[in-house]
């Protein structure tokens, strides 16, 4: 979840709040460094539901467990906290290559990419991913978008021929809230782009998709 327009908009869990503590509380607990990483994004850091956090992290870490890939690329690093998730499924040699832009919240993140002792597994780059992405090489396993929303439809152009086939997308943040099902939507350009990617991804013949109402919404692709 990012801010959009200088203005933050707050995630809305679209189950109700005490299906979501008992899924966390019969989900296998996070790591003490999991822990303390979210637990310090929360107090020192803007935007702290940005963060995939206990359950979303799980479901994160067992896609990567099941899949087992050798490079995972994740457009949206924050605080690492989803990278490290990933990374804990990896194949043996295998590498997550982790963009963010937001240069001021590396030595944060990188303190933490060391303490879990991942860190050997994690390509962590400070750049624009729309510049980053055509240089590399590929072909990745699996992908995970948690980046600027209204350049989704960009980001999935730019992969979408690096991936491997049977390989994995995952777009977070797309209900946005919840408003994305609204009738009629909002008129703000974060729910119409949102809503044009649902799209764009649901009638792409080179995959197949399911739409998860986790937290604020994953899309999960296969590409065929």
């Amino acid at each position: 979840m990012t801010p959009t327009g200088g203005l933050f908009i707050r995630i809305m869990d679209v189950i109700s709040k005490e299906i979501f503590t008992y899924a966390e509380a019969h989900t296998t607990p996070e790591s003490k460094v999991l822990r303390r990483l979210n637990r310090e994004t929360n107090a020192k850091i803007m935007y702290p539901r940005m963060l995939s956090g206990h359950l979303q992290g799980r479901v994160l870490s067992m896609i990567s467990w099941m899949l087992r890939p050798k490079f995972v690329l994740e457009i949206g690093t924050y605080t690492g906290y989803s990278a490290l998730c990933l990374a804990e499924g990896l194949a043996e040699g295998g590498t997550v290559l982790t963009l963010d832009v937001n240069e001021e919240l590396e030595p944060f993140t990188r303190k933490f990419l060391t303490e879990s002792g991942l860190a050997d597994r994690i390509d962590y780059r400070i750049g624009n991913a729309l510049d980053v992405i055509p240089t590399l090489v590929g072909p990745f396993d699996l992908v995970f978008l948690d980046a600027d929303k209204l350049n989704y439809p960009r980001y999935f152009d730019l992969v979408i021929d690096k991936l491997r086939p049977g390989g994995f997308f995952i777009a977070d943040n797309v209900l946005w809230s919840g408003k994305v099902a609204q009738a009629p939507p909002p008129p703000d350009e974060t729910t119409r782009v949102l809503n044009e990617f649902n799209q764009k991804i649901h009638t792409d013949s080179r995959v197949e998709n399911v739409l998860l109402p986790l937290r604020d919404g994953l899309l999960v692709a296969r590409k065929k």
